[in-house]
């Protein structure tokens, strides 16, 4: 993710900014959130001085932890450029990223208006925690990376932030703001990089602050319908993240952190992209309104989780890619499997650690990441995969960082935990990685397995080469027998809702009504109520479903249990009938993995709770 050195010389050379880039002159931008008109907001950009007639602005075409070209300065309207007298300068857009001006020298400031990106989501493919939301007076989602951009050459200067917002609506950010006023924030970086990586969520305070060790974790919520509140998930993400912190012992890149939790409407246009981005000392995190809260929880732990040890890497230790970042023509890493692969693990690997999950559990989610990753490509080279990201084939094997990266991550573990007679990880190396870099201290691409193998044993930098950087499947069940784990087979429940790969039901787009398959197997839980194909689903246990809220009936049934009451009405030859009967789950046949062989117990002691 960077520009090698010939491209900035040849830029410097071009558009005569290097004098500049010595200077510490500080870029000074505001945004006004106080007038929004047809859902945009200005900003204004006060001009370092140039020393040549041609100048570059630049907004992210990609930014870092996403992995994808998104084109942020699509969403740019009406870029002008000023002299200090007010006189407007010429400026030519070169790119969807890009805007050329002339008379550069005379240049006092650019402005321009931001679109937001949540209430047009069908028509492109940001990911929504990487995304910007403009609702005046209510919500702002400000990840930077929409709004501010930078001169070409410029970005390694300082940077002010000025934000004028109505008083009523509070930024939630691990920043610090250098105004005391309630209707304006000033906030200081020390380079563009810092901009973007500080993401700020402007709503109705709804915020709560504890310790993770010597940790300040703030959590803030957006709930526009007040479904939820910071305070109702306080507990769970607390202790989630208090374990954390105990689990990953020194390693610390930060005094303060910030969780921003946006709600979607899903009622409405909105953001349908679910997950997180993560940033140094912060994560975006988007998940929807209707969830009900004992799906969200365990949903929100699990991705403020594999957020949270993004602090290791690459956040911590991380490539020259990384380090200096192009964010007009990025270069990836080869190193994805540890970026995203080994936080994975982490994110389920201090679960059982810390007895949040049990080791059945953590065995099936291994069964599951590899279940998915047989789907993928198993022989294209990760590395080369990582590398090539932005492009295909290579992109669309990019959700194989969270299968395989992760299995990667596990395989490694074991190695170690068997060579050091379980006295060592890869926690272990992940924290020498973190002493020998650190923040501010890339390491080279093709450096990185020479150093892993110098600081652990022979045999990690032999699977590194044959599964990493080669095309050669991964024999997991070898890797679970080094700690006396087996192949096993075990029923588990299905959604009653779908059979196999089979949906049951589908939806008149015309009247928005629920209706059941005609010509479908009828499932155990079909003839518990006696529901047949061709009934129109109206209510369930009281609450009507259509369209508009399928997804909570969906998500609502993920929690019925065996034998529950359940009341449906339905609608069949244009008559309302009641049908009572019990929940009766449809169970598959599911592969997993369980402990058989005790004489390896101390050693996946120390693999799982070491």
């Amino acid at each position: 993710m960077k520009k090698i050195l010939l491209a900035f010389v040849w830029a410097a050379s071009v558009y005569g900014v290097s004098a500049v880039a010595q200077n510490k002159e500080t870029v000074k931008a505001a945004i006004d959130l106080n007038n929004v008109t047809n859902d945009k907001v200005q900003v204004t950009l006060d001009a370092p001085k140039m020393k040549s007639d041609k100048a570059v602005f630049h907004i992210p075409k990609t930014v870092p932890g996403t992995y994808s070209t998104d084109n942020y300065g699509k969403y740019i309207d009406d870029l002008k450029a000023f002299d200090s007298k007010g006189k407007a300068l010429e400026t030519k857009k070169t790119d969807d990223n890009s805007w050329e001006i002339s008379g550069a020298k005379k240049l006092a400031k650019v402005t321009y208006l931001v679109n937001d990106t949540y209430d047009i989501e069908d028509e492109h493919d940001i990911f929504s925690p990487a995304g910007t939301n403009i609702d005046a007076g209510k919500n702002f989602m400000l990840n930077m990376h929409g709004f501010v951009g930078y001169f070409q050459g410029l970005d390694q200067l300082p940077y002010e932030v000025t934000i004028t917002h109505p008083a009523t609506l509070w930024g939630a950010t691990s920043l610090t703001d250098d105004d005391s006023s309630d209707t304006k924030d000033l906030f200081k970086y020390s380079r563009y990089f810092e901009v973007g990586d500080h993401p700020i969520m402007y709503s109705k305070p709804d915020y709560v602050t504890f310790k993770a060790g010597d940790m300040e974790i703030l959590l803030a919520v957006y709930s526009p319908n007040g479904a939820f509140t910071a305070e109702s998930l306080k507990p769970e993400l607390e202790r989630t993240m208090q374990a954390q912190k105990k689990f990953l012992g020194n390693v610390n890149s930060t005094k303060k952190y910030a969780v921003l939790l946006y709600m979607s409407d899903m009622t409405k246009p909105d953001a349908q992209g679910f997950g997180a981005l993560e940033h140094h000392t912060s994560t975006t995190v988007v998940f929807p309104e209707a969830m009900p809260k004992d799906q969200l929880l365990p949903a929100l732990i699990d991705t403020v989780s594999h957020e949270f040890f993004h602090i290791v890497t690459p956040l911590t230790v991380h490539a020259e890619q990384i380090q200096y970042f192009d964010y007009a023509d990025p270069k990836m890493s080869e190193h994805l499997w540890m970026y995203e692969g080994v936080t994975e693990y982490f994110a389920n690997l201090f679960q059982v650690n810390q007895g949040l999950i049990s080791e059945d559990d953590f065995f099936d989610r291994m069964a599951g990441k590899i279940d998915h990753a047989s789907k993928m490509n198993d022989t294209m080279s990760f590395t080369q995969m990582s590398a090539n990201v932005l492009v295909e084939p290579y992109k669309a094997q990019y959700l194989n960082v969270y299968e395989k990266g992760a299995l990667i991550g596990m395989c490694i573990d074991i190695i170690i935990r068997e060579k050091s007679n379980g006295q060592r990880g890869i926690l272990d190396l992940m924290q020498k990685l973190s002493r020998e870099y650190g923040m501010d201290k890339p390491f080279k691409d093709a450096d990185l397995f020479g150093k892993i193998t110098s600081l652990t044993y022979p045999e990690v930098g032999e699977f590194l080469k044959t599964y990493v950087a080669g095309t050669t499947p991964i024999n997991y069940d070898e890797f679970f027998a080094k700690v006396g784990v087996t192949k096993s087979t075990r029923k588990v429940p299905g959604n009653v809702f779908i059979k196999g790969q089979q949906p049951l039901i589908t939806v008149n787009p015309t009247t928005k009504e629920i209706i059941m398959i005609e010509g479908i197997e009828q499932t155990d839980f079909m003839k518990s109520l006696g529901l047949k194909g061709g009934d129109i689903l109206v209510s369930v246990n009281g609450t009507a479903y259509n369209l508009d809220n399928i997804y909570d009936m969906l998500m609502g049934s993920q929690s019925w249990k065996e034998d529950d009451d359940i009341t449906m009405v339905v609608k069949r030859g244009g008559t309302e009938s009641t049908l009572k009967g019990k929940v009766k789950l449809t169970y598959e046949e599911a592969v997993g993995y369980r402990i058989s062989d005790e004489s390896k117990a101390q050693l996946r002691e120390a693999w799982l709770k070491g």
